[in-house]
């Protein structure tokens, strides 16, 4: 395949870099803007409108006035409304994901697979809107009992830097299946890909049934307490969760949060070398820059293929090569900020402190046309033990960690000693094995013999502080409704 330049496309940005409410776009109130550029060149992309608390307010009284037309739009009909917006995405597939990746910093040959997923989610819960259903419930000849799914109402969520557009255009996807209105608060590192989206199907939907709000903590803790927000949805950190967890406990509301991970990849003795060295490098999502949450960052190695797998994970990663993310050749983005850039070094510096041993990576690389860009080579620890910082937090950056084990229950103790619970690759050749270790992880994903993967339809989810709910699945959908139990008296 011929790589293509970024000469070879002219990236469009989008026009209008506003608030979008009630169908329209709004300054925000007090006039704030942020500067958008790129974290990978440093160069400048302009401004666009930054939220206070009542431009937030504003758009959730324009969904709470959208709601009820919405509520009683005929299920087919809103199904209809999706897939055009689907279809939509597919024309401008590319366009969307080189603003996603000159914004982002991640390489726009991902960005064009994210474009891919979002259309996927948006034609998914299109499809289900009729499996809302409720349940007879047997009461004798006199009486009728049965229950009905009814949608919530307002619907906030709340999505991460790492895939703006995916997030933004596959998360309103099941609330607005199921009939409810949506106030979106996108990352607010990266907004101009959802801008530009916002600007394609702007008039699809009837006014104020999707709402995009860009802002920083003060607005998401409007979104999160506000009580005319009947759930609330959060893509990030654990402390972030936290904070709207607390927001939305003084309305009593319904959370659905998908929180950071310490993922474990176990690679048994059995296990095939090539395969499972290629395993750890697709689970650790370089090409994000290992922003990503469910990144195996943790790799457990036995110690009979200890060398063997090492060895080949530190020559695999020479296939990752940080670059402009607008050319289709480069295979490793940038860190999407200087503050998250800064964390990921300080991480990789305590690494060294706590004696882990640096087996590649860990510098700032000085190619050409770098040097303006958050980049941070592949980096590999190896001799870490359980204890290490780099071992239990969570440090969303390009950082492997390597523990060699032999003993089944200690590694497994050590697997689910810490505080996140989102997914774990399971490696090894022993049917017996895998479905032992599988039930014993303390995670709401797991693979085996497979890293990093996601299928639409299988439910994702963390357990512990990795989060609650589960989504990608019919139960997202149905978490988005409420049930109601009507009695009808025959007598």
């Amino acid at each position: 395949m011929t790589a293509h330049r970024p000469s070879d496309f002219q990236i469009r940005f989008p026009e209008q870099r506003q608030l979008y409410y009630g169908g329209g776009w709004h300054a925000a109130r007090n006039g704030q803007v942020r500067p958008c550029g790129s974290p990978a060149t440093g160069e400048s992309y302009g401004e666009a409108s930054y939220a206070d608390p009542d431009d937030m307010r504003a758009a959730i009284e324009a969904a709470h006035k959208a709601f009820p037309a919405w509520r009683d739009t005929p299920p087919l009909e809103r199904a209809r409304q999706l897939r055009q917006i689907a279809d939509i995405l597919r024309a401008h597939k590319e366009e969307l994901a080189l603003v996603d990746a000159a914004d982002s910093g991640n390489p726009v040959a991902a960005m064009l697979k994210d474009v891919d997923i979002a259309v996927s989610q948006l034609d998914f819960f299109a499809g289900l809107v009729t499996e809302m259903k409720g349940d007879s419930i047997p009461m004798g000849p006199d009486a009728v009992n049965f229950t009905v799914r009814e949608p919530l109402g307002v619907v906030g969520r709340i999505v991460a830097f790492n895939h703006p557009l995916m997030f933004c255009a596959g998360k309103m996807a099941a609330p607005l299946a199921a009939g409810n209105t949506v106030v979106m608060k996108p990352a607010e590192q990266a907004p101009l890909s959802v801008l530009r989206l916002l600007e394609l199907i702007d008039g699809i939907l009837p006014a104020g049934v999707l709402n995009v709000v860009h802002g920083g903590v003060d607005a998401g803790a409007v979104l999160a307490s506000h009580p005319l927000v009947a759930k609330v949805g959060l893509i990030g950190s654990v402390p972030t969760g936290r904070a709207v967890m607390t927001g939305a406990s003084g309305t009593l509301k319904d959370v659905m949060l998908e929180l950071g991970g310490k993922n474990a990849l176990i690679a048994c003795a059995d296990a095939d070398v090539e395969k499972t060295a290629r395993g750890i490098v697709a689970g650790m999502n370089f090409a994000w820059c290992g922003q990503s949450c469910g990144s195996t960052s943790r790799a457990f190695l036995h110690e009979d293929i200890h060398d063997a797998v090492l060895e080949r994970v530190v020559d695999l990663c020479g296939a990752f090569q940080p670059g402009n993310p607008a050319d289709m050749a480069t295979t490793m983005g940038a860190l999407v900020s200087k503050s998250q850039h800064e964390r990921v070094l300080g991480y990789i510096r305590k690494g060294q402190e706590e004696g882990a041993r640096l087996v590649c990576g860990g510098k700032v690389p000085n190619a050409p046309g770098l040097e303006n860009g958050f980049f941070i080579e592949p980096t590999v620890f190896a001799d870490v033990t359980p204890d290490m910082t780099i071992a239990r937090e969570e440090i969303f950056g390009p950082v492997l960690s390597v523990l060699k084990w032999s003993d089944e229950a200690r590694m497994m103790s050590a697997v689910n000693g810490v505080e996140y619970g989102l997914t774990c690759a399971i490696w090894t050749r022993d049917l017996v094995r895998a479905h032992r270790l599988a039930r014993q992880a303390d995670a709401g994903f797991v693979w085996v013999n497979k890293s990093g993967a996601h299928f639409l339809g299988a439910p994702f989810g963390g357990v512990k502080q990795s989060g609650i709910g589960r989504e990608e699945c019919i139960g997202e959908m149905l978490a988005f409704t409420r049930e109601k139990n009507i009695h009808i008296n025959l007598d």
